[in-house]
């Protein structure tokens, strides 16, 4: 690895964190703010909206008018099968790596289901047929609902069970092969029927939504660009952090790393980050700020070592499987959380104590958000402990 090129502590990495995820100067669209980010978590249909409102002050419409209209923000599957909202400059290289490699996964495990379900003797065939029927039929007769979808073909009403615990589920086959499709990029999720809260997509070939459609990267080169973007957004970072966030093999990561020139750069606890060669100056305080991001936000789940940010406060903001709940910041670490009332109101929870000016500047950002959302309650599934907990208290005291 050779001689690191200087030392960042976790009072950098935190100025770091708030100048480039735009959260202590915002910028000025939703394309910008998905840039700063990389991509924006789109696993929630919500967190898409909220998460360029924290950076970017911008009305629902204005997002809408990114995905829906000018479509300079699209909704792809890829990293460790999460839906992502990329800047679309992004698209050739996700398709080629990341999205491909999910892809590949989904078209296996279809395979495989298909045959452990009796559905057919010959999985790889099945797949290999129904993918090409989904395609040229949604190309040919779309855009569709996957309702739309099954109704035309109800060999994918065949249902196989998903998940464990909280999370499982009985799906339509269907599921399966718009879902590979979607992460090969040849459909893409196009207008939503459902409301902003509501992921209601109208499957759409590619090339009918982007019309001009790049060809995908190869995959290293995918990878270079994707590992060239996150370390510009979130370096300094670890291995293990890229691993994690690229759902991809250490050696992916390596070649990587080593194809942007990455710098090996020093941090506390004695780990080693990485940075762009051209990125090692260091980055002065931002100033105090205060931010609320939603369920899995980039900012949240971007780095698989959290202690920088997250401190002691894991079992308080992450569930069980891993997945971060709406959160609050104070200049760079997560202080507490927040959730809404049945009102709408926005409460926000701390779990540590924090200085006068940082209650007050949360509480603004809390009442801000209370006017943004108007009314409208968002119920994650990845509500955090500590706001479970908020809420059922709240509860109890209404009784």
């Amino acid at each position: 690895m050779g001689e690191v090129a200087r030392h960042i502590d976790d009072a950098e990495r935190r100025a770091r964190l708030g100048v480039r995820h735009a959260l202590a100067v915002p910028v000025a669209d939703t394309l910008a703010a998905a840039r700063a980010l990389t991509c924006l978590h789109a696993t929630e249909p919500a967190s898409v909206h909220l998460a360029a409102w924290a950076r970017a002050g911008v009305t629902r419409d204005d997002i809408d008018d990114a995905l829906y209209v000018q479509r300079s923000v699209v909704k792809q599957l890829a990293m460790r099968r999460t839906v992502f909202a990329f800047p679309r400059e992004l698209l050739p290289a996700v398709w080629g790596s990341a999205s491909a490699r999910v892809a590949g996964q989904q078209v296996r495990r279809m395979a495989k289901e298909m045959q452990t379900t009796g559905v057919a003797t010959d999985g790889e065939a099945w797949a290999a047929e129904h993918l090409a029927l989904v395609h040229r039929l949604i190309a040919d007769d779309g855009p569709l609902t996957t309702a739309e979808v099954r109704a035309a073909l109800p060999a994918l009403d065949a249902r196989v069970t998903r998940g464990r615990g909280q999370y499982q589920a009985d799906v339509a086959v269907a599921a399966s092969v718009i879902v590979t499709l979607a992460a090969s990029g040849a459909i893409v999720r196009g207008a939503n029927d459902g409301g902003w809260k509501v992921s209601r997509p109208r499957w759409t070939a590619t090339e009918q939504w982007l019309e001009d459609v790049p060809e995908p990267l190869p995959e290293a080169d995918g990878y270079a660009v994707l590992v060239g973007a996150w370390l510009r957004a979130f370096g300094p970072g670890t291995e293990a952090d890229l691993v994690w966030w690229l759902g991809a093999t250490k050696a992916a990561v390596r070649r990587a790393l080593a194809d942007v020139g990455a710098v090996p750069v020093s941090l506390d606890g004695e780990a080693t980050g990485w940075l762009l060669p051209d990125d090692l100056d260091p980055v002065a305080d931002p100033g105090p700020w205060a931010a609320l991001l939603p369920s899995l936000d980039p900012t949240t789940m971007g780095w698989k070592e959290r202690a920088f940010h997250l401190g002691a406060h894991s079992e308080k903001v992450f569930d069980r499987n891993g997945n971060g709940g709406p959160t609050a910041w104070w200049n760079g670490r997560i202080v507490g959380v927040w959730c809404q009332r049945e009102d709408g109101t926005v409460d926000v929870v701390l779990a540590e104590e924090v200085p006068r000016a940082a209650r007050r500047a949360l509480d603004a950002r809390a009442s801000e958000l209370t006017a943004w959302l108007d009314g409208d309650v968002v119920r994650s599934i990845y509500l955090s402990p500590l706001a479970r907990e908020h809420l059922a208290s709240e509860a109890r005291a209404s009784h």
